[in-house]
């Protein structure tokens, strides 16, 4: 499985998701209230990153209230200064080599970059330098197929994929996983959505263009560090080059 539903899949093992929601709705809501400010429309049909923005927070069981109030804001109607909110990236690398970039919204730059530093130095990692390690990576859509919704051979839902014009599919149990450039994004979800598959999320991702294997020891400390930086406030995801292995993925759990 790729390291991002393996990741996914840890955390909700773990309970992260669960306990912290009243921490996930936050960041939600700063996802859809940038998506509508930046997309200059409050429609999620003429505004395809506040429908994305949308589908999630509905996914995550969101309630409505919040999502128009996130979206009132984003049009400036309700109070708070949503013109402070900025997207930011931080970068760096966690135990073992591993290259770390650090999504970010915030309304204060000098809290946000001194929270990730000190999570980082407490952790085991090392902040670095705006370029150090973006390179390493590549803006891909994900669009995320759950086959425990409706039952399909996957390898039928990935050829399906790829005549849509998926770049890659990653079959996992019951997920699959559908990768994409980023600007064909809308358009290959909506051609699996016209072919019936049960999509349950689409985005944005960073995928590495390689991943390292660090020894057991550096990489349970860096998927700390990831889990660390994840809980901050202020940061929305984090991307690694981390290969996670299930042996790996299971002692992270265990541990």
């Amino acid at each position: 499985m790729s390291g991002h539903s393996k990741w996914h899949s840890i955390r909700r093992t773990k309970g992260v998701l669960d306990q912290r929601r009243g921490q996930l709705f936050t960041k939600l809501a700063r996802d859809i209230t940038i998506a509508t400010r930046e997309g200059g429309s409050s429609d999620p049909e003429a505004n395809f990153r506040l429908r994305l923005a949308v589908d999630k927070a509905r996914a995550a069981n969101m309630p409505m209230d919040n999502i128009q109030r996130a979206i009132d804001r984003g049009l400036g109607k309700v109070g708070g200064d949503a013109a402070a909110l900025e997207e930011i990236y931080y970068e760096g690398y966690a135990p073992g080599g591993v290259a770390l970039l650090i999504e970010a919204t915030t309304d204060n730059r000098n809290r946000t970059a001194s929270d990730v530093r000190a999570t980082m130095t407490k952790n085991g990692g090392s902040p670095g330098e705006p370029g150090s390690v973006s390179w390493m990576f590549e803006t891909r859509g994900l669009i995320t197929v759950d086959l425990s919704v409706k039952r399909l051979d996957p390898d039928e839902v990935m050829l399906i994929a790829i005549d849509a014009g998926a770049e890659d599919v990653q079959i996992e149990d019951d997920i699959v996983e559908v990768y994409t450039d980023f600007k064909q994004l809308a358009a290959v979800r909506q051609q699996l959505i016209a072919a019936g598959m049960p999509v349950t999320g689409a985005e944005k991702t960073m995928i590495a263009k390689t991943t390292v294997q660090p020894d057991t020891a550096d990489a349970l400390k860096a998927m700390k560090l990831i889990e660390k930086l994840e809980d901050l406030d202020d940061v929305q995801k984090v991307y690694s080059n981390l290969e996670i292995t299930s042996e790996l993925a299971e002692q992270f759990v265990g541990g």
